[in-house]
């Protein structure tokens, strides 16, 4: 499994947003991260997300820790994740997050 770090692309699993495809842009603690999607692209607007609620993928972009929105979507794009990120995920209930 990947390493949850800084510009590692994810798939929310949980939530309203399950299915959708997002990027950290910072580490807050051990239990949560800053995600982004960035809006404009996935519907994922910029908030912090527990750990257990995103499977992280094999890819990953360059970007600074704390990066914009602005800066996330032009290295989406440089490295040609535009379509990649716009796909969504059908996403089964996870067992681990019925039972608490």
């Amino acid at each position: 499994m990947p390493a949850i770090e800084v510009g590692r692309i994810c798939v929310k699993i949980a939530g309203r947003e399950a299915g959708r495809k997002c990027v950290i842009v910072d580490i807050i603690d051990e239990n949560f991260v800053l995600i982004t999607g960035p809006k404009q692209l996935t519907g994922i607007k910029r908030r912090r997300c527990n750990v257990n609620h995103i499977e992280v993928l094999d890819k990953k972009i360059d970007i600074q820790k704390g990066a914009s929105d602005e800066e996330v979507l032009k290295t989406l794009e440089k490295s040609g994740f535009i379509e990649f990120m716009k796909e969504r995920i059908k996403v089964k209930l996870v067992p681990t997050l019925l039972k608490k």
